[in-house]
C-alpha cells in the first residue's frame, strides 16, 4: 500500500495548465495510477469584468498561472510520469526536486478548502472566545462558512457594532 500523498506544484508553460492537467490525468488512467496520483488541479476562481460598454461579465481566472497542483504519492515512477506529460517544464523546488506543499501552504492557496461545521445559526446568540473582543455576547447576523467567516452584532458602549470573526473565534451561548 502506497504512503500518504501530499501536494505537489508542476510549472507549466503559460496557457497550458488545463491541457497539462488534462493529459496527466488520461495518462494516470491510462497505467492505473490513481492510487499513486490521486487529484490533479487548477486553482480558479470566479470574477467579474466590467466592460468599456457597462456590461458585466463573469469570467473563471487561473489563480496562480502557469502552475498546476498534484496531489500525489513521490515515487521515481509518479517522477517520471509527471516529468514526462507535453507542456511540463519540471516540479517546483530546488534543482527540479519536488517539495511537498505543507497542510498550512495547501488551505492558505485554496487547493483543498477544510470544511468547518458551525454549531450556531443566523439569530442565534454567541460569546466571543478569541481575539480582543473576548468574552463579549452578540447576535450572529451572518455566516459565510466559504471565508471562514462569521458576522456577530456585539453591543459596545450602548451602540450595536457589527464585528466579523473567524468561524471557530464565536461559540453558542448554553
Amino acid at each position: 500500500m502506497p504512503e500518504e500523498a501530499k501536494w505537489y506544484v508542476v510549472h507549466t508553460y503559460s496557457g497550458y495548465e488545463n491541457k497539462v492537467a488534462s493529459n496527466l490525468e488520461k495518462t494516470v488512467d491510462n497505467r492505473n495510477l490513481q492510487e499513486y496520483i490521486q487529484e490533479v488541479k487548477v486553482p480558479t476562481e470566479l470574477v467579474t469584468e466590467i466592460r468599456e460598454d457597462g456590461s458585466a461579465k463573469d469570467v473563471e481566472r487561473k489563480i496562480y498561472p502557469g502552475y498546476v497542483f498534484i496531489k500525489m504519492v513521490y515515487t521515481d515512477e509518479t517522477w517520471y510520469v509527471v516529468r514526462n506529460i507535453r507542456g511540463c517544464t519540471g516540479f517546483v523546488g530546488p534543482s527540479s526536486k519536488p517539495i511537498p506543499l505543507s497542510s498550512d501552504e495547501v488551505v492558505r492557496m485554496g487547493v483543498e478548502t477544510k470544511s468547518i461545521e458551525v454549531s450556531y445559526n443566523v439569530g442565534d446568540s454567541v460569546r466571543i472566545i478569541d481575539g480582543p473582543l473576548e468574552d463579549f455576547v452578540g447576535v450572529v447576523e451572518e455566516i459565510d462558512t466559504e471565508k471562514n467567516l462569521v458576522r456577530v452584532t456585539v453591543s459596545m458602549f450602548g451602540r450595536e457594532t457589527p464585528v466579523e470573526l473567524e468561524l471557530n473565534q464565536a461559540e453558542p451561548l448554553e
